[in-house]
């Protein structure tokens, strides 16, 4: 169901009786809603949603502002959830472009599943080949992730150079340099490719308009989304295996080579493309998960970073700063760092300070404090032993965390006391966000080759 013009006033026609029925609401206020109403319907349909599609959503908006809307939404509810369903419906409602959306979607995703198992045909297997493609990974399915993203921007060509010229960047950092299996300089290009390859998605994404702090926000919401979307995608995928290997296996036949070699990689790559239209398609029509995980994950950690600096505290115990405990205190640390962006992307900026702000300047401040512990322990550690790529790695990247760390809890107290604008934690992070993809290029680029590919 496209839903025509005609349709569309019929729509109109049934919402404007709805109100009208109510005696508080005289002409000219169903006039000027209708003229919000109509506003909203507009945008959402060049965003790419059929006109139907556009109405439900844009009435359901208007119902968080007002009462009268809410019923009228609630009452039509059932019918924004039929369409929600991804359908190849006719694309004519919108210029074809969801038939042309789902066209380079396909070519995308099979892009990124034909580049992972292109390297075998050169002799390249990951099983005895794990220093190719441990930097590699991010090089063989992100590209495909940024192109969708940038035709689905219709990115300037000065942008679509700059994307091509990144990824060639970070094939020569992959490549170029002599990474011997089992070397931290391995590791720490590893780690650190994917996330400068990440912003460089980013920049795809926000190719249509490079300068805006909403669009670098836009970006956050839509990491958080494409993460929990990947990860859900994941778990289907397990249950498919699952049914594969029973279903077969009951016949006598092991499908264990086609899986582990066809099945999970080309998934695996092609889920990155997926993952990001489901994101693109459903961006604002239902309520994203993200934020709502972040309410019910930021007191939980909070009590987890409150109980280890109790524990730390009565212990007097050392942190043990190898790599892998390095790598657990940094993924915390950007967890915190996380739920405090989503936090930020979900909250209505001209409400006041409530409860959970005092939450989260808690869980920033408690952040902070093991950052600062952490630094002591690396800075005591190089100065006793001398310095690794692994240690460079972690201490820039706890220098980062804790400017923003700390930054950010000043911020949050501003607000909390209301002396602070909400605005300003929000420029903050997304002014902040070029800081990370420049230091994980630098460990990509400089690492190496200043530490002797150690």
């Amino acid at each position: 169901m496209t839903g025509g013009p005609d349709e569309l006033e019929a729509q109109f026609s049934q919402w404007r009786q709805y109100v009208r029925r109510r005696r508080e609401l005289a002409g000219p206020d169903v006039e000027e809603l209708e003229d919000h109403l109509r506003g909203s319907v507009d945008d959402l349909r060049a965003a790419g949603l059929h006109a139907d599609e556009a109405f439900l959503v844009a009435v359901k908006r208007m119902g968080s502002l007002d009462d009268l809307s809410r019923e009228f939404a609630r009452e039509h509810s059932e019918r924004l959830w039929k369409q929600l369903v991804l359908t190849g419906g006719d694309g004519a409602a919108t210029g074809g472009r969801p038939r042309r959306d789902l066209l380079v979607l396909v070519l995308c995703a099979v892009g990124a599943a034909v580049s992972v198992k292109a390297p075998e045909l050169f002799g390249l297997d990951p099983e005895h080949n794990p220093a190719f493609y441990g930097p590699n990974v991010g090089l063989l399915t992100l590209p495909w992730l940024a192109g969708f993203l940038a035709w689905r921007r219709r990115a300037a060509r000065a942008v679509v150079g700059v994307l091509l010229g990144l990824f060639a960047l970070g094939a020569v950092a992959a490549n170029a340099f002599p990474l011997a299996d089992g070397s931290q300089s391995l590791v720490v290009t590893s780690v650190h490719l994917p996330i400068a390859l990440w912003f460089v998605v980013g920049l795809a994404y926000v190719s249509d308009d490079l300068r805006a702090s909403r669009r670098r926000m836009d970006f956050v919401r839509f990491t958080g989304e494409w993460f929990v979307y990947y990860v859900l995608i994941a778990l289907g995928g397990g249950v498919l295996t699952a049914f594969v290997f029973g279903t077969f296996e009951a016949i006598g036949i092991s499908p264990e080579t086609f899986v582990g070699r066809w099945l999970i990689p080309c998934g695996a790559a092609a889920a990155t493309v997926v993952a990001a239209w489901l994101v693109e398609a459903k961006q604002s029509v239902v309520e994203n998960i993200a934020p709502v995980l972040t309410r019910l994950f930021t007191p939980l950690f909070t009590a987890v970073l409150l109980a280890f600096l109790v524990t730390f505290g009565v212990t007097s115990s050392g942190i043990d700063v190898e790599r892998e405990a390095l790598i657990l205190f940094d993924l915390l640390l950007v967890v915190v760092l996380g739920l405090l962006l989503y936090s930020i992307s979900a909250r209505d900026p001209l409400a006041p300070a409530g409860l959970f702000d005092r939450l989260q300047l808690a869980l920033v401040v408690s952040a902070l404090v093991i950052d600062a512990l952490v630094l002591w322990e690396i800075t005591g550690r190089i100065t006793e032993y001398g310095t690794t790529p692994n240690k460079a790695a972690a201490l820039g990247e706890n220098v980062i965390l804790l400017a923003n760390l700390a930054w950010s809890a000043w911020l949050v107290l501003g607000l909390v006391r209301r002396r602070r604008p909400f605005a300003a934690l929000e420029r903050w992070q997304t002014a902040y966000l070029p800081v990370f993809a420049v230091w994980a290029w630098v460990v990509v680029l400089v690492f190496p080759p200043l530490f002797g590919y150690a």
